[in-house]
């Protein structure tokens, strides 16, 4: 079995690296170009910058000037980050930060928040990046399922803290990173905490569903209160070479396999970043709220990421799960 399993990762990928020089790719994604200085006097906050499509948006942005927050949760990978990022951006970029952000903690979320609101003046762009894919069943500090907690409950949490800074400092703009693979997921409203029973591939469709519907609510919640200032839309990235599925079991041997096939199927993280760059900087997005993107152009969601009873009732339900005392409650009371 193991020499079989050798043998056929040799020829495929063998295979792979043939069709890979004789057939390129048959779009490649386009990299966007804006002027030099185009972010230059704007704060930029991307969670999960030390990495993949975060780290990757955070190095374009610096190099069009802003003023980059890397909000991490490993402080140690995200001053390599800073570094390897700071290096590619030239003698004329931006400044980069770095905060500490563990978005499995309520209580790291206030604290990056009350930091934030302590220390800036404006918040122009917040990209909500971070996420966990299909992890073993944990829970996050205040006892949430672990992919519920991180991809949306402590996105959830971090936009309603940021909410008014971000008015004051309209324009400014609100940008979710979802997955097409909330296609495959619902909300399940009886069992959200997946006490029951836990499925770590619906898990994280679930929680890819809810960052649609809480985009799809925060826009008309907007709309509804008359704020055009500040908007909110979401992307699907598509498939990405990231650390995202560290949680994957790859056999060993499949591995050199799986890795070449990366490279010819799947999009290299700055390819990956340019719908997140395209919604946090692009003139051809001001004023659009509440839509979904692919490839710096709107996608068409399925009709239950835009439900209005399913996304007011998650909407609801992510308030009661996150309000654990007075503080909390009066944040989101007064956004």
């Amino acid at each position: 079995m193991s020499a079989a399993i050798i043998v056929a990762a040799v020829v495929g990928g063998g295979i792979l690296l043939i069709v890979r020089r004789m057939f390129p790719r048959k779009k490649a994604v386009e990299l966007l170009r804006y002027p030099a200085d185009m972010m230059r006097g704007k704060t930029v906050i991307v969670t999960g910058a030390n990495s993949g499509i975060g780290k990757a948006a955070a190095g374009e942005l610096l190099k069009l000037q802003a003023r980059v927050i890397m909000a991490c949760r490993d402080q140690q990978m995200a001053e390599e980050a800073a570094q390897d990022i700071k290096k590619q951006a030239g003698p004329e970029h931006g400044e980069v930060v770095i905060k500490h952000l563990d978005l499995a903690s309520l209580q790291s979320v206030r604290s990056f928040c009350e930091e934030i609101l302590k220390e800036e003046q404006q918040v122009d762009v917040l990209i909500n990046n971070a996420g966990i894919y299909q992890c073993p069943y944990t829970k996050t500090e205040e006892g949430f399922e672990m992919q519920l907690g991180v991809n949306h409950l402590g996105h959830f949490l971090l936009t309603h803290l940021l909410l008014d800074l971000l008015k004051r400092s309209s324009p400014s703009r609100v940008v979710v990173v979802s997955s097409k693979l909330y296609k495959y997921g619902s909300i399940n409203f009886d069992d959200l905490n997946s006490e029951r029973s836990y499925n770590k591939a619906f898990c994280y469709s679930q929680s890819k569903l809810a960052n649609l519907l809480f985009t799809h609510q925060l826009a008309r919640r907007l709309e509804e209160e008359g704020v055009t200032g500040v908007t909110v839309n979401a992307l699907t990235p598509g498939i990405v070479r990231t650390r995202l599925g560290r949680h994957i079991h790859i056999p060993f041997l499949a591995k050199p396999l799986f890795y070449l096939a990366s490279l010819f199927f799947f999009k290299s993280p700055l390819e990956g970043a340019q719908t997140p760059l395209y919604l946090a900087c692009s003139p051809d997005v001001e004023g659009v709220a509440g839509k979904c993107f692919a490839n710096c152009e709107e996608e068409e969601l399925m009709p239950k990421a835009t439900d209005d009873q399913a996304a007011k009732r998650l909407w609801d339900l992510s308030e009661t799960m996150i309000t654990q005392d007075t503080e909390i409650a009066e944040a989101l009371n007064s956004s």
